[in-house]
């Protein structure tokens, strides 16, 4: 099942079809709207006439689309309508090129399941969460997989999480370090557990959970507060004496970094954060709970005090398996360049701040 994801995963980032197998059903034939060519679309429109524009929920109530399916909106694709529109519909980043869109009549009869895996998978390959759909046809070169496979992928990415590696880090200001990798079966991203001191099994360990900010923790962006941070939290456990900073492959709360950028780009138009990631399609946060849960276990803690000021980081990881005893709030002062950023996450994402 990994390497039936994987592959079809790999060949929409190429622009390639992949064959989403129903039981029972004839399935769908699936292409990322992003590395979709005009060639291929004008191939489609030959050959096809059961052409479906998929797109999320957060996606069409930026575009106006009634809601009349679960999970995903299904626009039947005309002939007049070129590639651009379509890239159009899908990437808000064009909004203001494309300002007149619509209006659209999405499907109102169920569609099937291959419509919400289809965009699901877009969004492991890192691409837009936008697919086309087509009837299914003979092809000797497609990845194939069963719709039931894209749900089970995170799953089982959680359930093979592996320690590979670990090594004594001294960092600055906390020179007793570990760095402990994990690598779930499918080969990445990995993910690495700071462990810092010598943090005792029974007692609840002092733990901060940051998802990987190439921006913020490498290039010192002052977008956001990322990189003050995972600098405070290696200050803030050193001085408790012990405690784990998991360092997770999550970039952009999960909807990776290009997507990220987009989401920069929207809030250069004057969008919020949260807004921006739901007008690219996405939920508020697409991060994966169970992986820091899995690795707190595997490390052998169950208890926590967790360093957050997110209550609802509290509550994932609670509903993960995850005891925690307490929120640590781990604050800082707010820029001039990421004093709205902070200010939508404690008014829209109930941060304490």
């Amino acid at each position: 099942m990994v390497d039936r994801v994987i592959a079809a995963a790999d060949a929409l980032r190429r622009g390639k079809p992949v064959f989403l197998k129903l039981p029972g059903k004839a399935g769908r034939i699936a292409y990322a709207v992003e590395t979709l060519d005009d060639g291929t679309l004008q191939s489609l429109r030959r050959h096809h006439r059961d052409l479906h524009l998929v797109l999320t929920h957060a996606r069409a109530k930026t575009l106006k689309i009634r809601l009349y399916t679960p999970d995903v909106v299904a626009l039947p694709v005309t002939r007049a309508m070129p590639l651009a529109l379509l890239r159009a519909i899908a990437d808000p980043t064009d909004d203001l090129a494309y300002p007149m869109k619509g209006p659209f009549d999405a499907v109102r009869s169920r569609v099937t399941l291959a419509h919400g895996a289809a965009v699901r998978l877009a969004k492991l390959a890192g691409l837009l969460p936008a697919a086309l759909l087509a009837a299914p046809f003979a092809s000797r070169d497609m990845a194939t997989l069963f719709v039931t496979d894209v749900d089970a992928y995170q799953e089982e990415v959680i359930r093979s999480l592996a320690a590979v590696s670990r090594a004594r880090v001294p960092l600055e200001g906390a020179e007793s370090t570990e760095l402990i990798a994990f690598r779930p079966r499918d080969g990445g991203p990995e993910h690495y557990a700071i462990v810092i001191g010598n943090p005792l099994p029974h007692d609840p360990v002092l733990v901060r959970l940051h998802s990987e900010c190439f921006t913020g923790d490498l290039l010192g962006s002052l977008k956001c507060d990322c990189g003050s941070q995972l600098r405070g939290a290696v200050d803030a456990i050193a001085k408790a004496g012990s405690g784990i900073i998991l360092y997770l492959a999550q970039e952009g709360r999960g909807i990776g970094l290009i997507n990220k950028l987009r989401a920069y780009r929207l809030q250069d138009q004057g969008f919020d954060t949260i807004t921006a990631n739901e007008r690219l399609g996405f939920e508020a946060d697409e991060r994966q709970y169970g992986l820091a849960a899995k690795m707190l276990s595997m490390l052998g803690y169950g208890k926590v005090r967790l360093l957050t000021n997110n209550p609802e980081k509290v509550r994932l990881l609670t509903q993960a398996g995850i005891s925690v005893i307490e929120r640590v709030p781990h604050a800082f002062p707010a820029s001039a360049h990421n004093r709205q950023y902070l200010r939508t996450k404690a008014e829209k994402a109930g941060h304490l701040l």
